[in-house]
């Protein structure tokens, strides 16, 4: 027996024939549009064995294997469907999406032009489940499905998938009003067909008009009640509603929660209908709870899963976020996503796996593995960064400011995004915080607080107004001070002062003299900054010997600050 054969029969052993009273590919057809799933799996496993010769049977079932994410599995499948019926081209086809799936477009392109070189006149499934493949692909081609949906229409106007296929296409695009007609063609062929209404609520809920898309997913249910994919539509709005709720107070978060554990109790009730209750669909609830951050069920069917033999490698994934978020064990969060790592391909780790496996070996005191994993997670999804910004923060507030310098770093190098000038001034701070540190050591704090000085100075020169009114202040303020304590301050020999920090304060100066100027109130954190500034040009003037510029500036000070001993004694000393 040839490995794939040997591999095949080993995957047919798991069929059981009581798990499905139907044996037809069109019962079949109708679990797999039912997201019945392990039904449709014991159904086709048994259509194979029995039917050895059909093609199509495995390539429904290879379907159901990439469903599940196991993607070398349909290979295998596939690849014996074209050896017991070399004429079936729907598995000349599955070979092609298994390339998608691996992101290998040049290679599923050459497969879909072999399988669709000679079709028949009436022959469209190669072309739908092509048109198909192109929108479930990783990175997903609308236009191209478009195209081959196209042309399976035109060979066969009956199919009533086809159109919402087409529908389905066109939301891709963002064309609303195609993919409504669409779904409306697809009801006109087939008004029975729940999926084209249920896809017709999509484009409600891609709206953001949640509460109206739910009425409408609920109407559904209450007409189809054994239609699951209804409950799992129902879980995602519930849930895209959670995630578009401020959490910020107590009350706010006990909302959140409670609409979370909405969504969790539609996603059981999909799970229910279906009637999957197999690894792959606990595999694929954990995924949905992950997105909710829902760890406390995340555990619960993780440590399940755990124990089930060859399962899907994601629940290191599951237990490496239980370990991160909920138990704090950043150890043993490093071992599972390790693990994930090595039993992973790589074209299915996402962007959460590299954030918390960097925020575990951060924690863990491995930085130099962290960031570039932290580093990762943003060039993979721009929406990390909020993420990345929090754990620079709570290093920042462990005194820990050269680690927060180093994550703050990652974000503020993200120019044009909305945390782009906040991450510079955080990733200031972080720097001098270091900096003062290393001096009080009395180590050389040069790139620290020239880091500092540079990320300030990215404040500084933004015509930004909102980044003006919450950070340049206080950014021309710390640029001073950093560069007060790079230049040598030495009333014993005043010929090295360069004046390093002089440009920063006299800007801190205008701008609140400006603003003064304004009518504007100066607030006491103003004026003491404000006092500051020229104490310390004030001092650098006395350094240079022009006295009277320097009594100028401590005039000012003492307004300002009338309590600074140190701009009174300079003030005195310049009036003796």
């Amino acid at each position: 027996m040839t490995k794939s054969k040997l591999f095949l029969s080993l995957l047919l052993a798991g069929a059981v024939v009581g798990t499905a009273s139907a044996q037809s590919l069109k019962d079949a057809r109708e679990a797999i549009d039912a997201e019945q799933y392990d039904k449709a799996k014991g159904i086709l496993q048994n259509l194979v064995e029995k039917k050895a010769k059909d093609g199509e049977n495995y390539f429904y079932l290879g379907q159901i294997y990439l469903i599940n994410e196991k993607v070398d599995s349909a290979a295998i499948i596939f690849n014996n469907g074209l050896t017991n019926a070399p004429k079936e081209q729907l598995n000349s086809v599955g070979l092609g999406i298994v390339d998608l799936m691996k992101d290998n477009t040049s290679g599923a392109e050459s497969k879909f032009a072999a399988a669709t070189a000679s079709l028949g006149k009436k022959d469209y499934l190669p072309l739908y489940y092509i048109g198909r493949a192109y929108i479930d692909a990783p990175k997903p081609d609308y236009a191209k499905a478009v195209d081959y949906l196209t042309q399976a229409k035109a060979k066969n106007a009956k199919d009533a998938m086809v159109p919402v296929a087409l529908g389905d296409a066109f939301l891709g695009l963002k064309d609303n009003s195609q993919a409504y007609v669409s779904y409306r063609d697809a009801l006109n062929v087939d008004p029975n067909l729940v999926k084209a209404r249920v896809q017709q609520a999509l484009i409600t809920r891609r709206a953001f008009a949640f509460d109206e898309a739910l009425e409408q997913y609920n109407n559904i249910a209450s007409e189809y009640p054994n239609y699951g994919p209804v409950y799992r539509e129902i879980a995602e709005t519930q849930l895209q509603m959670a995630k578009r709720m401020p959490d910020n107070t107590d009350e706010e978060k006990a909302a959140y929660e409670a609409q979370v554990a909405k969504a969790v109790d539609s996603y059981k009730k999909y799970l229910q209908v279906t009637g999957d209750m197999s690894p792959e669909a606990n595999v694929r609830y954990a995924d949905f709870l992950v997105y909710g951050q829902k760890y406390d069920e995340l555990k619960t069917v993780a440590e399940k899963l755990a124990n089930v033999p060859g399962v899907d490698a994601k629940v290191f994934r599951y237990l490496g976020l239980i370990a991160v978020n909920q138990d704090k064990d950043y150890a043993k969060g490093v071992e599972y996503f390790e693990k994930l790592f090595a039993g992973a391909e790589e074209n299915r780790l996402i962007d959460i796996d590299y954030l918390f496996s960097g925020l575990a070996y951060i924690e863990s005191g491995n930085v130099e593995k962290g960031l570039p994993n932290l580093q990762k997670a943003l060039d993979m999804n721009p929406e990390m960064m909020p993420e990345i910004g929090s754990a620079g923060m709570v290093a920042f507030g462990q005194g820990k400011y050269d680690v927060a310098a180093a994550i703050f770093n990652i974000p503020a190098q993200k120019t044009g995004t909305d945390f782009y000038y906040e991450a510079n001034y955080f990733l200031g701070m972080a720097n001098f915080r270091a900096g003062a540190a290393k001096k009080e050591k009395e180590e050389d704090a040069t790139k620290e607080l020239s880091d500092a000085v540079k990320a300030f100075d990215i404040i500084a020169k933004s015509n930004d107004q909102k980044v003006y009114d919450e950070y340049l202040v206080q950014a021309l303020y710390m640029t001073g001070f950093a560069n007060l304590q790079l230049d040598v301050v030495d009333t014993e020999h005043p010929e090295l002062c360069k004046g390093l920090f002089v440009p920063a304060f006299d800007q801190l100066i205008k701008v609140l003299k400006d603003k003064e100027a304004t009518g504007a109130e100066l607030t006491e954190d103003d004026k003491m900054k404000l006092a500051d500034g020229y104490t310390n040009v004030g001092f650098f003037h006395i350094l240079k010997g022009d006295n009277k510029k320097a009594l100028e500036y401590m005039e000012n000070a003492v307004k300002y600050n009338p309590a600074d001993e140190n701009a009174q004694a300079y003030l005195e000393y310049l009036k003796s």
